[in-house]
């Protein structure tokens, strides 16, 4: 099966995909919330500084 053009990650004009640090992302809270299309997602850092996605 053949992965769809969506399904590619966007790469920037250098031909590098954005990279974001969890620091800068989080700004020293555990959870931040992201609005995709309507629906708020929760990326929260675990205990164990792992990350966890949910809708």
């Amino acid at each position: 099966m053949q992965a769809s053009p969506e399904d590619a990650p966007t790469r920037s004009a250098t031909g590098e995909i954005a990279r974001i640090k969890s620091e800068d992302l989080f700004r020293q809270q555990r959870e931040v919330e992201i609005d995709h299309q309507g629906r708020i997602y929760r990326l929260r850092l675990t205990q164990l500084n792992k990350l966890i996605l949910t809708a």
